[in-house]
């Protein structure tokens, strides 16, 4: 049960890294979008190569510190995982409910159902996340994380031993 109060928590902490990254409009997080409607941003006038790159930096690191310290002290701090195996499955359990929001909420209906993240000028760029997009995506999600949970866990049973 305590898994699933902790997935919440990661997909808390992924939404709220969108809604301030779009609080100003989605031009603030156009780094998640293609590279064709990042150059027909700047064309428009609606940012910069530097800004994008910036943000590019700043939202990589908001996103990949609570999962690289925050899942697994969850894990092994507060659920008290010691082996291996508890660590991965746990591990993998949150990055899976996450990576679920991530694609079925974030992606399939706030990015593609919603006009949120719409930007004028764009619109015959769309769909924003194309099918090849997200099928990468998707295999990213669904590989990376295991991986991830994999050398994690093998860290920490070395590390706790």
């Amino acid at each position: 049960m305590i898994i699933l109060f902790e997935s919440t928590v990661m997909c808390f902490i992924l939404l709220i890294i969108c809604v301030i990254g779009i609080a100003n409009g989605p031009v603030g997080l156009v780094t998640f979008y293609e590279k064709d409607v990042q150059d027909r941003v700047v064309e428009l006038g609606l940012t910069t190569k530097e800004r994008i790159k910036r943000n590019t930096l700043v939202s990589t690191i908001a996103l990949f510190i609570p999962i690289i310290f925050l899942v697994p002290y969850m894990v092994y701090g507060v659920n008290g995982a010691e082996t291996f195996r508890d660590g991965f499955v746990q591990m993998t359990v949150i990055l899976y409910i996450m990576g679920l929001f991530d694609r079925i909420f974030i992606d399939w209906y706030w990015v593609g159902k919603t006009k949120t993240w719409s930007i004028p000028g764009t619109e015959d760029l769309k769909p924003y996340i194309p099918r090849k997009t997200l099928i990468i995506k998707w295999i990213g999600t669904l590989v990376t994380y295991p991986l991830f949970s994999a050398f994690t866990a093998w860290v920490m049973t070395i590390v706790i031993k």
